[in-house]
């Protein structure tokens, strides 16, 4: 009988997980929007939040900044400032994380413009229209869908630990397996009402916040426009960059190692 403890560990994995992803979806639903949401109009940097979060922000002012030939940014991942001045308080804080020497490598730029005080106040702005998840999406639907599929694998994992133990002939292994496909049944049956219910699953948006960021890309007339090609960088990423230099920009990723940053492409 030593496999129903591995049982039990499976019903208390999967129960909690999905609890958890339950408790997600109502805190989602229950996020009231600001009374003026239906009037309100995205700004770049606010779908930017919206589709991926700080770093996003991050990345379309570098990219906005290129564009404007306000900074360059070398394919060999290198940012450059060629205009000082910043025009709002993200270009100011890229700016600012760059250093007086006018130059760094992207990926610590990156990560300095995404803690700055502007991209806080944005999200503090959107949290407070019901636009944005309050806990930046830690304990969202979309972390909630994350822990129910690992959930689901360690199910699985301990019904194969709990078969592979030496049983009696008075326990059939095909009993055992069937009692481990409830708590999977579990996971995977709450993962598929999730995605017919909820599916996409915003990390930073709440639903009135995904609402809009699907109305501003269909505002988006498709023409090669600088405002439309920022919009698919805020929505989508830097991935949808069609430049090839520019793309290589940020393909790099710097590890810090004791005194020195190593570069990897």
């Amino acid at each position: 009988m030593f496999w129903v403890l591995f049982l039990l560990s499976a019903w208390a994995v999967a129960g909690l997980a999905c609890l958890r992803l339950c408790l997600a979806a109502v805190r989602a639903a229950a996020v009231e929007p600001h009374a003026a949401v239906g009037e309100h109009t995205l700004t770049l940097y606010e779908a930017a939040f919206l589709s991926g979060g700080p770093r996003r922000v991050a990345d379309l002012t570098l990219v906005s900044m290129a564009r404007q030939r306000r900074l360059l940014l070398a394919h060999t991942g290198w940012a450059t400032v060629v205009d000082p001045c910043g025009r709002d308080d993200m270009e100011r804080s890229v700016i600012g994380a760059i250093g007086p020497g006018g130059q760094s490598r992207i990926a610590p730029v990156r990560a300095a413009a995404a803690a700055a005080d502007a991209v806080r106040s944005l999200a503090d702005r959107l949290v407070g229209a019901g636009l944005a998840v309050p806990d930046g999406g830690a304990g969202g639907v979309a972390a909630g869908v994350r822990r129910v599929r690992v959930a689901a694998v360690t199910v699985c994992a301990l019904g194969l630990v709990a078969l592979a133990l030496p049983l009696p002939a008075t326990e059939p292994r095909l009993l055992i397996a069937l009692w481990f496909a409830l708590p999977l049944a579990l996971t995977l049956g709450c993962l598929a009402i999730t995605r017919m219910e909820i599916h996409p699953y915003a990390r930073w948006a709440s639903p009135a916040g995904q609402r809009l960021v699907g109305a501003l890309v269909r505002q988006a007339d498709g023409t090669a426009d600088d405002r439309t090609f920022l919009t698919s960088v805020a929505v989508r990423g830097v991935h949808a960059i069609g430049e090839p230099d520019l793309r290589a920009a940020f393909a790099h990723r710097e590890k810090y190692a004791g005194d020195h940053w190593e570069c990897r492409a």
